[in-house]
């Protein structure tokens, strides 16, 4: 079977645009958010690096090949763009070793900017989330490169997904990169001709019963299945004008938490909007993987009718050893503010972690 991603469906219309993204480096600014403090103490060492043109694995082995250590004595939060501008965390579990001269590190594209203590390992996930500053370059009308740009448009479009939000895409990164190519079938709306990413590609195999002997490639392409699914399920609810307007039996994360609820009564239907409308609760959907449906009634009737269309998929992702999850179907960008200035758009927001700043830009522009 062949997976597309370029059918999803916006929530705000149309794109009123196109732009170029990542231009400079400096276009894309990623900086995590821990949600704690390091201890002080403790047989961990945590580095507060800056990096660019580098992804995070390239720069945690080059950290274990300085520091003397195993790999698995590097730990990360959760990855980060290559080409950006990215601070993040690096744990390092030296235990009773002799710690190394951090300023002697070198690695081009790296710097580390802090070093503390703490007496706990760092984990993946255990992230608040992450900080963004984009620019998005030449602001181009939809109505062509002649054509007057909708400065307008962008503003209410903007203000619109401070104040609804926007989808919960997996973005386009999770899936693989997308090349330009004269062969491919999938035709983009400039024209040119897309390849497959090349996780979805890896992903194929996979549902083709073809086995994957990388261990990362397979997991990425695990990944990159699960998420192409979700992200579908987002698309149906899009389409079916029910992202924003509950259905009995939907599965309700609290804000800020992984805990959920399902909205099983007719009478609390009123407060269950207006919890959405205040962002304290949000619509989830599944990450499928093998055991029950959290959601019931009209949600799960929703949900299984949409993944009854990719019976391999399914078969695929249960016999993975995967457990049912639930994920928002909605971002809330918290500190959203933007400038518009000499054909540019410059944005700053920080987004929950595991969201993508691209589905935001999704939402306004082409790039």
């Amino acid at each position: 079977m062949s997976l597309s991603i370029s059918h999803w469906s916006r929530l705000h219309g149309d794109a009123l645009g196109s732009a170029t993204l990542k231009q400079e480096m400096h276009d894309f600014i990623v900086e995590e958010q821990l949600g704690f403090e390091p201890s002080g103490e403790g047989e961990h060492i945590f580095l507060w690096l800056e990096k660019t043109n580098l992804n995070t694995a390239f720069v945690a082995e080059s950290l274990a090949k300085f520091s003397r250590l195993h790999l698995r004595d590097i730990t990360y939060a959760g990855r980060k763009d290559k080409f950006a501008l990215t601070r993040q965390w690096f744990g390092v579990h030296i235990a009773n070793k002799k710690e190394p001269n951090w300023d002697e590190f070198e690695l081009e594209g790296a710097k580390i900017l802090q070093v503390a203590r703490n007496d706990r390992k760092l984990r993946v996930g255990v992230l608040k989330g992450n900080k963004f500053e984009l620019v998005l370059r030449n602001l181009t009308s939809s109505l062509g490169a002649d054509a007057e740009f909708d400065v307008q448009a962008l503003e209410q479009r903007l203000a619109l997904i401070k104040h609804q939000g926007a989808p919960n895409y997996y973005g386009s990164q999770r899936f693989g990169e997308m090349r330009v190519t004269p062969n491919a079938d999938e035709q983009t709306t400039t024209g040119d001709k897309l390849l497959l990413g090349g996780n979805l590609a890896l992903a194929e195999k996979l549902i083709g019963g073809e086995a994957i002997r990388n261990r990362n490639k397979r997991s990425m392409a695990i990944s990159a299945l699960r998420s192409w699914l979700f992200n579908e399920i987002i698309h149906q609810r899009i389409v079916q004008h029910n992202f924003h307007q509950p259905l009995l039996g939907d599965a309700m994360q609290l804000s800020g938490s992984n805990s959920f609820f399902v909205f099983e009564d007719e009478a609390e239907q009123n407060d269950i909007i207006k919890r959405l409308a205040e962002f304290d609760i949000n619509i989830t959907a599944p990450l499928w993987g093998d055991g029950k449906l959290h959601s019931t009634t009209a949600a799960r009737d929703l949900e299984l009718q949409c993944v009854a269309q990719f019976p391999e998929i399914i078969q695929t992702l249960n016999s993975l050893g995967l457990k049912q999850q639930r994920r928002a179907i909605r971002i809330i960008p918290q500190g959203f503010t933007w400038q518009i200035q000499d054909n540019n758009l410059t944005m700053q927001f920080s987004l929950p972690a595991g969201c993508f700043a691209t589905s935001i830009v999704r939402e306004l522009l082409d790039v």
